[in-house]
């Protein structure tokens, strides 16, 4: 018999509340717990339960993937006319739509807080990549607390959430066993991360974590590892088994892998396909291009051409071997984009399998800037020594064209490449002055949501605006106050208000630009805009931003930036440059700041006294560079106590970085030997002439001294080192150059884990040290920064 409960008017009112409460304050998040409203008796008999509920999204509410690539150009895919096939891409398209004016910050870091938040990069600290960070309010790289990421929100509102690939959104000096974990993924409302928190990653070795613990790839390069494929495996596995526990709830996927950042690894199947491809060169692969743009429809018929930079060289004027590096070099870089399609293609395909593609709303990012510059005129072996000043181009290859791609290899293209990939646009990533750098393709694929396929939206909008747009399709209101924090405001602007009208006004009327003192402002059909410095001159210009030259474009009528008109509408750039500023103000653009490699020292990011010393215990340490000891090309000392048993040891007692640039200590043949590898362009070894002490205590004492030490150049002219082993001299070695970073690999004590600094023990795994490491201490005898 069932028994029946009568409710009076007070208690169903309560009831019915109670039901409201349960969906909770979205307002507010987390969404404080509903009150108990069942009985407690002092039995079960008449008791009535009432079991808490966890957030719930709001009906029907939609799946969300958002795909973020890196360093693609506008003109790079197949659906925007580009010259790589990228069939995924163009189905997608096809059955979504295309947006053609479409922006990003112009580069990494920036773009993905812009993107998560809602809000500018300025507006949320992230005015420059972690690694750059300073101290001043818009370049701290520190998300404020109250600005909640899209991630927070949702998984506050019951999505299931996680991330998959690249973050870089973390401050350098908190990606360390210490934590803190605030700022990870894990931190920031991605219930699941898997992938690397740096700004780029060796595709065939990657510094991989899951949450906030490193580890290791599933399988080794020789295995046939590639990290895109290991993160759309992970992607799918994920998706597979949220919808296994919670079928009927929505989840929010950001998957953002590297490619098609450098370094530039494609399997060598996917190389094989391009080859002899782009033998004609940049100037008429830009040509093509923009001809196929014209036919597509992805830029007006009356588009005008921009002509290549006097700063870029022509494809005529390269030497028969510099245009032989080229053509391999770009080879390999379209068949790391057509690669990535293919992966992504497998990630869309099951969806489509296991029915959710309906009603999952994909915002696909192709690139977070425009293809990157930073390799130079002739291109690199190494992006990294690139980055760090040192570039021999098409000389640095030398006899190893063919392993361009290959594990070892860690390749960037020619900015002439760079300059073709951003058809029909003006220069390059970092250059946010400019579309080459800001304006990339978005395609937005949601069946379930957008009633018509295969057009294109030329509406303007911004990075920023891709939060507003998942809230708004997910019926969710911005929050007012997460954890605490009352929020600032959302800066973006839903674009579904485009999805169902072509021809529905921009509801975006205004933004700026800024990167490095590039920087631009568009209000209303107008640009105007500074160019200031080239990504491949690293030391910056001097911070002569008055002489910079404003330059102005209708974009009403001039849809490249092909027409400046700066001199005949003086008033209008005085208008757009005073709104600049306002917003500079606004948003803490200021203090302008054009250095490049000065910023990549760890001491901006700390306070005075420096740190001068560090001491580590035991043979299991493993930090990121930056947080381990900031040491080369700085005059120290090293002081290693190690106990060696009667059998002898061997093994890496310290290291720091891996094949593509570092240094190693280590004993092999029970003999000392240290390695400084120049990013695998030159190497310098030291070997002892006699066998290490066995059976007892050993200190070797490591002495180095800076020749001609200059704080503001990335790299140096090195110096010399000399060994002591127990007080007794063991010989020294000649550095004649040396340099701040070493790649992407840890500082470690006790091993080399990823890739070996030197090839003398490549064969030997991680060769960790047999001995025992009692203390390792580093000592920077005269401390100085940029």
């Amino acid at each position: 018999m069932i028994r029946q409960i009568a409710l009076s008017f007070p208690a169903l009112l309560l009831l019915l509340t109670s039901v409201v409460s349960a969906q909770g304050n979205r307002n507010v998040l987390p969404q404080a717990p509903p009150p108990f409203q069942g009985r407690v008796e002092e039995t079960l008999k008449g008791a009535i339960p009432d079991y808490p509920q966890i957030p719930a999204p709001p009906a029907d509410a939609p799946n969300i993937l958002l795909i973020l690539l890196d360093d693609v150009g506008f003109g790079m895919t197949s659906p925007f006319g580009g010259p790589v096939p990228t069939p995924n891409l163009a189905k997608l398209s096809a059955n979504g739509l295309r947006y053609t004016r479409f922006h990003t910050t112009g580069l990494c870091s920036p773009t993905r807080a812009a993107l998560l938040t809602g809000r500018n990069h300025h507006t949320v600290n992230t005015g420059v990549i972690t690694e750059m960070a300073t101290g001043f309010p818009g370049y701290t790289g520190i998300i404020p607390r109250e600005a909640a990421t899209i991630a927070q929100i949702l998984q506050g509102n019951g999505y299931s959430t996680a991330c998959f690939g690249k973050w870089h959104n973390t401050p350098e000096a908190e990606i360390s066993p210490a934590g803190p974990f605030d700022r990870w993924p894990s931190g920031l409302g991605f219930g699941h991360f898997y992938g690397f928190n740096q700004g780029e990653a060796n595709q065939y070795s990657p510094t991989l974590y899951r949450n906030t613990s490193p580890v290791p790839p599933p399988k080794s390069a020789a295995e046939g590892y590639h990290l895109t494929t290991d993160l759309t495996n992970e992607a799918i596995a994920w998706i597979h088994n949220t919808k296994a526990a919670k079928p009927n709830n929505p989840w929010f996927t950001y998957f953002a892998p590297g490619a098609c950042h450098a370094p530039h690894h494609a399997p060598a199947e996917w190389r094989e396909k391009f080859k002899g491809e782009f033998e004609f060169g940049w100037d008429r692969l830009r040509r093509l291009t923009f001809s196929r743009q014209r036919q597509q429809g992805i830029i007006p018929s009356d588009s005008v051409a921009t002509l290549r930079p006097s700063e870029v060289a022509s494809w005529d004027d390269l030497s028969a071997d510099a245009k032989k590096v080229a053509s391999r070099l770009m080879e390999n870089y379209a068949a790391f984009m057509a690669h990535t399609d293919h992966e992504i293609g497998r990630l869309i395909t099951s969806l489509e399998e296991s029915g959710e593609i309906e009603n999952t709303l994909i915002l696909f990012v192709i690139g977070d800037n425009g293809a990157s510059g930073e390799g130079g005129q002739e291109g690199t072996f190494n992006d990294l020594a690139s980055l760090s000043g040192f570039n021999p181009g098409a000389a640095g290859v030398g006899d190893r064209i063919d392993q361009i791609g290959a594990p070892g290899s860690a390749p960037q293209i020619p900015v002439g490449w760079a300059w073709a990939m951003n058809t029909p646009f003006k220069w390059t990533k970092q250059i946010a002055s400019h579309f080459g750098a800001t304006r990339n393709p978005l395609i937005v694929h949601w069946p379930k949501g957008i009633n018509t396929k295969g057009e294109i939206r030329t509406q303007f909008h911004h990075v920023i605006d891709i939060t507003p747009t998942i809230l708004d399709a997910a019926g969710i209101t911005p929050p007012t106050e997460v954890n605490g924090a009352k929020q600032i405001p959302i800066e973006g602007v839903s674009m579904r208000y485009s999805f169902n009208d072509k021809t529905a006004k921009d509801q975006r009327k205004s933004q700026y630009f800024e990167i490095m003192g590039n920087r631009a402002m568009y209000h209303d059909g107008w640009i105007a805009c500074a160019r200031h410095g080239l990504p491949w001159e690293t030391n910056g210009n001097h911070n002569r931003f008055d002489n910079d030259r404003w330059e102005l474009y209708d974009l009403n009528k001039d849809f490249t930036q092909f027409n400046d008109v700066a001199a005949r509408n003086p008033q209008k750039v005085d208008e757009l440059k005073k709104l600049f500023t306002e917003e500079a103000k606004r948003c803490n653009i200021f203090p302008l700041d054009d250095r490049m490699t000065p910023r990549f020292d760890p001491r901006l990011r700390t306070k005075p006294p420096y740190r001068s010393t560090w001491t580590y215990y035991g043979n299991d340490i493993s930090v990121p560079e930056a947080v381990g000891p900031f040491i080369t090309p700085i005059s120290h000392q090293m002081t290693i106590n190690l106990t060696i048993p009667e059998s002898g040891a061997e093994g890496v007692i310290a290291c720091v970085g891996g094949e593509s640039g570092g240094w190693s200590l280590f004993v092999k043949d029970r003999k000392l030997n240290y390695v400084y590898n120049f990013f695998g362009f030159e190497t310098f070894a030291y070997e002892s002439t006699s066998e290490l002490p066995t059976g007892g205590p050993v200190t070797i004492v490591i002495d180095f001294n800076a020749t001609n030490f200059n704080p503001s150049a990335a790299v140096t002219e090195g110096g010399v080192m000399t060994f002591k082993i127990n007080d007794t001299p063991a010989g020294e070695l000649t550095l004649t150059k040396s340099t701040y970073r070493h790649g992407l690999e840890p500082f470690e004590v006790g091993r080399d884990s990823i890739t070996p600094v030197s090839p003398i023990y490549a064969e030997s795994g991680a060769f960790p040290f047999t001995g025992t490491i009692q203390k390792i201490e580093f000592k920077v005898n005269v401390p100085q920064i940029f």
